[in-house]
């Protein structure tokens, strides 16, 4: 209210030097500082009768017709002005009728966009105001029999711990009063690829089913499938519907938003699946112009985009000065890329949701991503991650309140489908990337370009002992598998998922064994597995089936693998489990590569430029954690882990049930099921790996 009077008054004088018409001075003139005064009383005056007596002549005025009341409007308006003018003391206020009408709608627009401004950055405010554009001004009657939706909002690269730690430092007041209040919090283990399309597609869909990573190269197709890319995302749906028969978790009455599959949603929003569709059934993209078609929206937004541009700015210089570590480049576009991830796409995301709730859907699952992007670039802990963690819960609790509102009683469900491990760069921890270590052991060049560092020494010290030692390996050039191969083999295909990486030779169309890949390049499985940032290796074996290889010559078969043993020991319960299921898919890579992992540290090495990260084994990437309401029943029962996006969608939907909604329907039971997919002349045909820049994972 003191922002708009001195605004207001401000305009006053404004005014009052252009046109000639309008006085705030006696006849002899005033000081500027009583010029001033006289302003802000003829603009105090006339904000009070404003908001006093206008509401009152309107209503009185309602039996007036529409065209008539608006032209009438001005008019009033001016006689408030002038009424405003006759109150000022000692008669220094003055203006001609026509003039007080112009004064008067100048003022009144002033004061609207000031106040507009000003108030679409409080939560309550906007949330008032959304309460008036749906006509539900009074919460709703908790006697009603209506049977409760569930809401589940995906809060994107937060692990358990995380969350823990945010509760108790009091960033997260929201989730702190629901685990008072009786909610149950459990940790579940991602599969090996800790990541949001393998672990979002098991979960909206029941199946993620050989995903092996975030992006990985298919030899039958000749495709770089890669989990954010429109075109593979609506592929790797179409497969997981085929699998299991079924739609998805969001086939009844449920709403999809800011995901990258649809869950078979009719109502979808910022969804991938549906953004490689052209044209007017893109119902993808409605989500942003549903939004921005209120202006007070669009002030609310830019204004908050506009901070965090700025906080990122202000937060890489000050990681620069103060030499942090570990540390990556943040400059060119990140910070617009930030702002439009923990700005506009949360406001969208959670207009949507709470759109949703005030229209009575059944079903919502939403994805909040500004965590998982903001802690790529400043790691998983820290001042940046603890802001953003702050506004998360903001945006939480403001759909809480809003679910009080609703037609129906809602059950909110926070989830989280990874979480994010710390630590250097593999390229700034041993001065050479995946790629070009690969590359070295295949005896292909390499750029001379690799960081004169003691880390970088070291790393190609390692890689050259290891080299050396594996090129004095007998290898029998006439054994039974000889001439089997291409005289020029092709040059390997090395792709980066987190802190896992994959190497596919793609001339050959089948999964190249240990022995074929040895007798190709004696030098690379060894210089690979000895390497001091490598964890372990996936490989197939014509003796064994397949095999884990890691440093010091270990060798273990993977039908062998145990927990609490061998090379997989250090990265905990379930890594076992996770290797085998991956090894099994029809796409798993030639090599599948696994960083070190230090459980005292927490550390992995990304193969990514990213100081925390996901996609693999090893520390909190693969903890996420799921949040319930006490009304639901218990994820698992006692004692038993949560293991698996797979079994997380059977929980969800099992409490979809417990809600009310019924048993799910199939998606060929359903009337136009189809239109949740585009056509194949529709979606972009899947890049061709030569010539394709393979994108970070960017939501």
């Amino acid at each position: 209210m003191v922002v708009v009077w001195a605004v207001s008054t401000l305009t006053l004088l404004v005014l009052a030097g252009l046109l000639p018409a309008f006085q705030l001075q006696s006849a002899d003139g005033d000081s500027l500082t009583r010029t001033a005064l006289t302003a802000a009383w003829a603009a105090g005056a006339f904000g009070l009768l404003t908001a006093l007596v206008w509401p009152l002549l309107v209503r009185a005025l309602l039996l007036v017709p529409a065209l008539v009341l608006g032209l009438l409007s001005f008019f009033l308006n001016g006689s408030l002005l002038l009424f405003a003018l006759w109150l000022i003391p000692d008669g220094r206020g003055a203006a001609d009728p026509e003039t007080a009408v112009v004064v008067a709608a100048v003022m009144s627009a002033v004061a609207s966009a000031t106040s507009t401004a000003l108030a679409v950055r409080d939560d309550e405010a906007y949330r008032r105001r959304l309460y008036r554009l749906t006509g539900r001004t009074r919460p709703r009657d908790p006697r009603s029999g209506s049977a409760p939706g569930t809401v589940f909002l995906q809060l994107d690269g937060v692990g358990h711990a995380v969350l823990r730690e945010a509760v108790d430092a009091g960033l997260m007041p929201t989730v702190a009063g629901w685990l008072a209040d009786g909610h149950r919090l459990t940790a579940w283990r991602t599969d090996w690829s800790s990541q949001t399309g393998a672990s979002q597609l098991g979960i909206l869909h029941g199946s993620n089913e050989d995903v092996p990573a975030f992006r990985w190269y298919e030899k039958d197709t000749g495709r770089l499938m890669v989990s954010n890319r429109p075109a593979s995302a609506v592929e790797l749906q179409r497969r997981a519907v085929r699998r299991t028969g079924d739609g998805g978790l969001l086939t009844l009455d449920g709403a999809s938003r800011g995901n990258l599959f649809s869950g078979g949603a009719d109502e979808v929003a910022l969804v991938l699946t549906v953004a490689a569709r052209r044209g007017r059934r893109n119902r993808s993209r409605a989500g942003y112009f549903a939004y921005f078609a209120d202006p007070a929206n669009g002030v609310r937004t830019a204004g908050s985009f506009v901070n965090e541009v700025v906080r990122e700015v202000v937060q890489s210089l000050r990681a620069r000065l103060r030499h942090e570590t570990p540390r990556i480049p943040r400059g060119g576009t990140y910070p617009l890329v930030r702002a439009f991830a923990t700005v506009v796409e949360r406001d969208v995301v959670v207009a949507a949701v709470m759109g949703d709730m005030l229209a009575g859907r059944t079903a919502v699952y939403a994805d909040l991503v500004a965590y998982d992007e903001v802690a790529h670039h400043s790691g998983p802990r820290g001042r940046d991650t603890d802001q953003v963690l702050r506004r998360l819960d903001r945006a939480v609790g403001l759909i809480a309140t809003v679910a009080e509102h609703a037609p129906r009683p809602y059950q909110i469900v926070l989830l989280s489908d990874h979480g994010q491990s710390p630590g250097e760069t593999f390229e700034g921890a041993y001065g050479l990337t995946l790629k070009e270590l690969v590359r070295a052991g295949c005896g292909l060049p390499v750029p001379r370009r690799v960081r004169r560092t003691r880390s970088g020494a070291e790393a190609r010290d390692a890689a050259r002992d290891a080299l050396r030692s594996a090129l004095h390996r007998p290898v029998d050039p006439g054994g039974e598998h000889a001439g089997e191969l291409p005289a020029r083999p092709s040059e390997p295909i090395v792709l980066a998922s987190g802190n896992l990486g994959l190497i596919s030779f793609p001339d050959v169309p089948h999964r190249l064994t240990r022995e074929e890949i040895d007798r190709r390049h004696p030098a690379l499985l060894r210089a690979l597995a000895q390497h001091p940032g490598i964890g372990f290796l996936l490989v197939a074996s014509e003796r064994h089936g397949s095999v884990v290889l890691a440093a010091d010559g270990v060798e273990v078969p993977v039908a062998e693998l145990a927990d609490g043993e061998g090379p997989l020991a250090v990265f905990g319960p379930g890594a076992a489990d996770a290797v085998r299921r991956t090894d099994g898919f029809p796409h798993v890579a030639d090599v599948m590569v696994n960083s070190m992992y230090d459980p005292a540290t927490g550390a992995v090495h990304a193969f990514e430029e990213q100081i925390g990260s996901h996609g693999g084994l090893g520390g909190e990437q693969t903890r996420p954690f799921l949040l319930s309401p006490p009304e639901l029943s218990p994820p698992v029962p006692a004692g038993e882990e949560l293991v698996g996006a797979e079994r997380v969608h059977r929980v969800l939907r099992r409490w979809l049930g417990e809600g009310g909604e019924g048993p799910q329907v199939p998606v060929e039971r359903r009337t136009g099921a189809p239109e949740i997919y585009p056509s194949e002349e529709e979606a972009e045909s899947v890049l061709p790996v030569e010539g394709v820049a393979v994108p970070d994972e960017k939501h």
